[in-house]
């Protein structure tokens, strides 16, 4: 089912109506890109090793709004730079988001991918980044949005490690899990 889009137009129909029951435009002018790496299982299907994060497995890459609600994912072998997925994730929503202009994220997207962004898909890349004297934990302007979305993506089972052979299945867990959450805002209330 994942093949032919069913969970992704159920998925964005559902965004809309969170947005607009949130007194936002169904369609973002603003986003939020961050990458997750998960270990994979026995079962084999692409995986890679990050060393930065020192995991082998996949990386899941999702863009979200400015409520947290997932725009897209992309769920790739973990041994690709965040740079080379942001720029196949964004690749992807080229087009799909009509008043989409400006996308924040971490420094690991810093570099030559702005003026990439900037040519290729017409979005305004700002980075954000840690002030260097900060000292521990600090909560960025705009960064926290994702973090709370893997956060959210964090408490469905499924979603712990990838369980999936194909990456395709991978993105489409993710989309249900973000559907469940949807669904649970629309009933409250």
């Amino acid at each position: 089912m994942e093949k032919t889009g069913v969970w992704e137009k159920i998925h964005d129909r559902l965004r809309m109506k969170t947005r607009e029951k949130e007194g936002r435009n169904p369609n973002p002018s603003a986003a939020i890109i961050d990458s997750q790496p998960v270990k994979t299982t026995e079962q084999g299907g692409p995986r890679g090793y990050d060393a930065g994060k020192k995991t082998k497995g996949r990386k899941r890459h999702i863009l979200v709004d400015t409520i947290g609600l997932i725009l897209s994912v992309l769920v790739h072998e973990a041994n690709i730079q965040d740079r080379d997925g942001a720029k196949m994730l964004l690749s992807k929503v080229v087009g799909r988001f009509p008043r989409l202009q400006l996308i924040w994220a971490d420094g690991g997207y810093a570099g030559k991918l702005v003026g990439w962004v900037r040519e290729k898909c017409n979005y305004l890349l700002k980075i954000v980044k840690r002030s260097p004297d900060t000292k521990g934990f600090k909560v960025l302007p705009r960064r926290w949005v994702v973090e709370r979305t893997f956060g959210w993506l964090g408490k469905y089972r499924r979603l712990s490690k990838d369980y999936e052979r194909q990456i395709d299945n991978s993105e489409a867990i993710v989309l249900i899990a973000m559907i469940r959450t949807m669904l649970t805002r629309l009933a409250i209330n």
